[in-house]
């Protein structure tokens, strides 16, 4: 009887690992957290200058990080980062293995039937890059080339419209590195990413911004209360300016503020 029990046990702490059940505190207010004293926030660390691994204690810095860490503050909770291949986020946030991901996500109906967004905290949009000697320029020269983009990115999606022979890389950094010593025709990534990338002596130019997106963090449909938490915290770090202080550390300029 005694070792049916612990099997039964054991069969259910093996489903509850399989389908990524994670038991969560409840606030006050009945938001749901992993840990009620901390914010616990996903990023890949493979996207500079949004995330990146810094050199010392492996731990990540960049746009992303800082926002994410602003908001676990504005929040009154302790910010812990997690990182995560960015292909599998979406999952992650999904199963309950973070609290939410601060991970430069484009607002799409795809990903919105399994997570939900808040408001956005930048507005990008994905640009066709390629060797300075290139005779692409639009997206209309694309057709039949080699494009690189970064797996489980919107601009897979973007691509595919134009080509169907597209390569992918674990980051978007990583792709623009391989366009740059001579692999592949373009890579179609973030127009930031890419002005970054250019800046830190990558042989790549800039050609047509295909269109304009709306990055947000992304949390779980099962917890609203933790959305509208996380919405009023990102209004005052608007208003106060700490968004636009952080843009313009990273970017030089403020791309928190919707273009016209």
């Amino acid at each position: 009887m005694e070792k049916r029990y612990i099997m039964i046990l054991s069969c259910l702490f093996l489903m509850g690992m399989l389908t990524g059940c994670i038991q969560k505190d409840h606030l006050p207010d009945g938001t749901k957290l992993i840990d009620k004293e901390k914010f616990i926030f996903a990023a890949s660390g493979e996207f500079k200058p949004f995330s990146y691994v810094k050199n010392d204690d492996l731990s990540m810095t960049g746009f992303d990080i800082e926002v994410g860490n602003a908001v676990g503050k504005e929040l009154g909770l302790e910010p812990v980062q997690k990182r995560m291949k960015f292909k599998g986020l979406i999952e992650g946030i999904k199963t309950g293995r973070a609290d939410a991901a601060v991970a430069s996500h484009t607002i799409n109906p795809e990903r919105a039937k399994h997570v939900t967004f808040s408001t956005p905290y930048y507005y990008s949009g994905p640009q066709i890059f390629t060797r300075p000697d290139s005779k692409i320029k639009t997206v209309e020269d694309l057709k039949g080339k080699e494009v690189a983009v970064a797996k489980g990115s919107t601009y897979a999606d973007t691509a595919k419209r134009y080509t169907s022979n597209i390569k992918m890389y674990d980051s978007d950094i990583t792709a623009l590195k391989a366009l740059s010593i001579g692999r592949h025709d373009a890579v179609i990534t973030d127009f930031v990413t890419g002005k970054s990338a250019k800046k830190e002596g990558f042989k790549i130019q800039g050609q047509q911004l295909i269109e304009r997106s709306e990055q947000a963090i992304v949390i779980p449909k099962d917890n609203p209360l933790l959305l509208e938490r996380v919405n009023d915290a990102l209004q005052r770090l608007r208003n106060d300016g700490t968004l636009s202080r952080i843009s313009q550390e990273y970017f030089g300029e403020d791309i928190t503020i919707k273009p016209e």
